[in-house]
């Protein structure tokens, strides 16, 4: 008998599912670059990350979010002495250029954190009769398809084997004086974020006695931004091994004065 969807006649819903982008099963060393936060980046830290990559035979390389900060079209108070948006823009596009070069046959992939959320929320207020044009969608401010990149957009989380990777504002913030505990509050499965610029790891038992870790990553960008100069944060990256059948090693790297701990 075949299934009525709608029997009632109910009008057109604009429901939206929601599905992880799942990374292809080729993926198996996978270099986790979080927070670059572009043109404020630590080049000691990224150069770092990007040689353990290569040290390590990264094939697949993850920016996790925050990659571009979107200072000068942010809706806080800004210097107009600043970098502009263009120059931000370019300057990543310089970055990305060279990721692809050190990395020409690694699989590619640009995670949206809240610092590319700017730009939505600027064109949503600042020129929404802009939206819709292809010519400025982020994806295509980025190039992507010029350096085989995908980006994965709208709060979608990444799936890789039974880990879950997440920018980290997904789901909002607080809940925990650790940024680790609170992922594992929120996701209740493995997981790993960057967003909190502080590297950690939270395990937990559930009453099945399945053991469950999560992880959060340092950065690679300014550690004392002049919005928040005194903070916790640290230097670091994620580097992520990834068996055929699911199961998955972190290494949750720190960084100290350009080296790798």
């Amino acid at each position: 008998m075949s299934r009525i969807a709608n029997p009632f006649g109910l009008p057109k819903s604009d429901e939206v599912h929601y599905n992880p982008y799942v990374l292809p099963k080729k993926c198996r060393r996978i270099l986790l670059l979080p927070d670059i936060h572009v043109p404020y980046h630590n080049i000691p830290a990224l150069t770092a990350a990007l040689q353990y990559g290569l040290e390590e035979g990264a094939d697949t390389i993850l920016i996790n979010g925050d990659f571009l900060d979107c200072y000068s079209i942010s809706s806080f108070e800004k210097d107009p002495r600043n970098r502009g948006f263009s120059e931000e823009l370019n300057m990543g596009r310089e970055i990305l250029s060279t990721i692809r070069d050190l990395f020409p046959k690694a699989h590619l992939v640009y995670q949206l954190g809240n610092h590319e959320d700017r730009y939505e929320r600027f064109m949503k207020s600042k020129a929404p009769e802009l939206l819709g044009i292809e010519e400025f969608e982020m994806n295509n401010l980025l190039w992507a398809d010029r350096f085989r990149m995908d980006v994965v957009r709208d709060k979608r989380y990444i799936q890789a084997g039974n880990l879950t990777i997440m920018h980290g504002h997904e789901m909002g913030g607080g809940g925990s004086s650790s940024p680790a505990r609170a992922l594992y509050n929120k996701t209740k499965t493995h997981a790993i974020c960057g967003h909190h610029h502080q590297s950690g790891e939270h395990t937990e038992r559930n009453m099945r006695g399945d053991t469950v870790t999560c992880f959060t990553m340092g950065c690679l960008s300014e550690l004392t931004p002049m919005y928040r100069p005194i903070n916790k944060y640290n230097h670091g990256f994620g580097f992520v091994l990834l068996k055929k059948n699911g199961d998955f090693t972190v290494i949750n790297k720190r960084v100290v004065d350009g080296i790798v701990i």
